[in-house]
């Protein structure tokens, strides 16, 4: 399995310097305030950056000062370096992005490079200085192999936000019966996913619809039937009646719910590099928790995982070698894996949601 093996992010909103190295499944878990976001918001700007998009996305997040650690003048640069681990050796990306002119954000530097194993050192390829965009899709198109398989990785680590199950959310809309190449970032076309899979892949559709019902009992299967030619929406039948119920009549946390099952029970070959998901924990009861929990503990068997939570009961269900430990000193954020030994005293006696309570869990044991 191809894994995001380290990050490298220096300069970026609360992350003055951090390095973690990932594993496949990675829980944050701090303090409100403490940066744990920060780290979803950077894969969130690397997302933008791979459709061409990073100076939309940083105009509409606070320019360079908003997205600068402490702004441009404490720093005036933003470098990451992500590195892949692929069949024969290592991939990465490494960019540095200069504050410029109109408070915004430019390339400083921009490079890819493979190293493979049993060579000294790797083979670099830099992509220019001065560019608003990244280059690394002009550098694929050109035949460059390096380029090609950042580019497929990059675009395949995935944020995930389905907090937005307002009346007007694109989840509770018509959508183009098409769009089910994969689930989009606010499962905006879950309709159309759901009706691709019940034609294509009918044991995972149905292995879905079974695990909807052990969060929502009254929940039977969804009436995806197009509208037409083109749209369809997310309808839906009750346990107990024959009528057809629209998106509009799930409640907020059951459709978060619906989204998240749908996103960790999607077939293997469809699923990302990297999920990533900021507290999937919110408006769910406590057995959708449980239920979400052990979805993400068995998908991190087939791809990278990367969550942020403040729910005790939601870290309950893992490992301590799965936490990571979020905490903000006077100045920055710093993420830190604890040994699983430093736990265990701690563990013998309360559930990880107790100890997190306890404010335990970011402090050195004896």
């Amino acid at each position: 399995m191809t894994t995001l093996k380290n990050v490298e992010i220096k300069g970026f909103r609360s992350i003055k310097e951090m390095e973690l190295e990932l594993r496949p499944l990675n829980v944050l878990i701090g303090a409100n305030g403490a940066g744990k976001s920060n780290l979803i918001a950077f894969f969130k700007l690397v997302n933008e950056l791979m459709a061409v998009r990073l100076q939309q996305h940083i105009g509409a997040t606070g320019r360079a000062t908003g997205n600068l650690h402490f702004g441009p003048r404490v720093t005036p640069q933003l470098e990451a370096r992500m590195v892949f681990e692929v069949e024969n050796g290592t991939d990465t990306y490494h960019m540095r992005l200069f504050h410029a002119a109109g408070d915004s954000l430019i390339f400083a530097e921009e490079t890819v490079a493979f190293h493979q194993e049993g060579y000294p050192s790797p083979k670099t390829v830099e992509l220019g200085v001065g560019h608003l965009e990244t280059k690394i899709g002009e550098l694929a198109e050109r035949g460059e192999p390096t380029a090609r398989t950042l580019r497929a990785l990059l675009n395949r680590c995935r944020v995930y936000h389905f907090h937005d199950t307002s009346p007007t959310s694109r989840v509770r809309q018509f959508g183009y019966m098409g769009d089910n190449r994969w689930l989009k970032p606010d499962a905006g076309n879950l309709a159309a996913m759901l009706y691709a899979l019940k034609s294509g892949s009918e044991t995972d559709y149905r292995r879905i619809v079974t695990t909807i019902g052990q969060v929502a009992p009254f929940f039977d299967d969804f009436d995806l039937e197009p509208a037409d030619s083109r749209d369809i929406i997310l309808n839906w039948r009750h346990r107990e009646s024959d009528l057809v119920f629209g998106p509009h009549q799930l409640s907020d946390g059951t459709l978060r719910a619906v989204c998240l099952i749908t996103l960790l029970l999607q077939p293997a070959e469809k699923l990302p590099t990297l999920i990533v998901v900021d507290e999937p924990e919110l408006g769910l009861d406590p057995c959708a928790v449980d239920v979400i929990a052990s979805l993400f503990r068995s998908v991190s068997q087939h791809t990278q995982v990367l969550v942020s939570t403040q729910s005790s009961a939601f870290v309950d269900s893992f490992e301590p070698d799965d936490i990571v430990v979020v905490q903000r000193n006077k100045e920055a954020t710093e993420f830190e894996r604890r040994r699983a030994e430093a736990l265990d005293s701690w563990v013998e006696e309360y559930a990880h949601g107790e100890i997190w309570a306890k404010n335990a869990v970011g402090e050195e044991t004896d």
